[in-house]
């Protein structure tokens, strides 16, 4: 299958169906999440802790992440077994952060993907013991006790995904994100934090299907810097929906940003410079995928063509 080398052309990917492949991931990725997330008919005795993981987790999203995960695993020719447990691991640490973030104590939403959030259906205490959880067995899902993963690439696996949660990564940008309400930002500053908050784990989304396989050091750093400019892409996109887009669309509260003071790159930039920064930021990512001479990149490339066109 040839990949076109013209990034501009009308029909950007004419050789790729992305629902299709997508189909197929996400069959293999509901059905092992469905398998690993606690059921409450295994789990009696913990007070309805199961199924507050499951409603945080199952039937809802978009599954961006594990599907960036499957895809770049594709793009090095990895470990299909490795790629799912870290796709499921990867969609385990975003639901926790999810859930933590939503609570009161935080950002205070009461809905999410489309449904009332975790402590709204199970309470405060209930909602932070399903996030703990969650992000314990992430890491318990990339440490299987069998020889289905290496213990090199569980290795790698674990500090990719712990440095993207961390304090470099999503917790430190959410700490950024909350002493930001109702201050006048720069540029840089809301680069970084955003960089942090979310652009992280989408970028270790791609490096950890990396991982799965092997790749030389050029490719990895394309594929570095392709994440990077989804990840920051990824969030240009969720401002510009946040005024542009109803709760319905979102499955989740609209015009929250605006409503709490918090500066975003539509209150920074404006809204049609936002849009044109977000097709720069596409145009960067596939740039990136062109310098990595990968010979199976059609699904990020479709992947990154779907995060950042989504209906404004």
């Amino acid at each position: 299958m040839q990949e076109t080398n013209d990034l501009n052309a009308p029909e950007k990917f004419p050789l790729f169906d992305l629902s299709a492949w997508s189909a197929r991931q996400l069959a293999a990725i509901e059905q092992a999440l469905s398998g690993w997330v606690a059921s409450p008919a295994d789990t009696p005795a913990l007070a309805g802790l199961g199924d507050a993981m499951r409603y945080a987790v199952l039937d809802g999203g978009k599954r961006l992440r594990p599907l960036l995960v499957m895809a770049a695993c594709e793009a090095v020719g990895g470990n299909q077994q490795a790629a799912l447990r870290a796709a499921c691991a990867v969609e385990l640490i975003h639901a926790y952060s999810l859930v933590h973030d939503d609570m009161p104590c935080m950002d205070n939403d009461v809905l999410r993907r489309g449904k009332p959030t975790v402590h709204v259906r199970f309470g405060e205490a209930q909602a932070l013991l399903a996030g703990d959880a969650l992000q314990a067995l992430a890491f318990e899902l990339l440490t299987p006790d069998d020889e289905s993963v290496t213990p090199l690439i569980q290795a790698q696996l674990c500090r990719l995904l712990a440095q993207a949660a961390g304090f470099q990564g999503m917790a430190g940008g959410q700490a950024i994100d909350l002493a930001s309400v109702g201050l006048p930002l720069t540029s840089t500053q809301l680069h970084e934090m955003h960089r942090l908050k979310t652009g992280t784990l989408l970028q270790a989304s791609v490096m950890m299907g990396a991982a799965c396989g092997s790749a030389s050091c050029d490719a990895l750093k394309a594929l570095h810097d392709y994440g990077a400019a989804i990840g920051l892409a990824f969030q240009v996109v969720d401002d510009i929906l946040d005024v542009t887009a109803d709760a319905a669309t979102l499955g989740k509260t609209a015009g929250k940003d605006a409503a709490q003071d918090k500066p975003t790159f539509v209150s920074l930039m404006g809204l049609q410079p936002s849009m044109a920064y977000a097709q720069q930021l596409l145009a960067q990512a596939l740039s990136s995928l062109e310098a990595s001479r990968l010979d199976n990149t059609l699904a990020l490339r479709a992947l990154a063509d779907m995060l950042v066109n989504r209906q404004y």
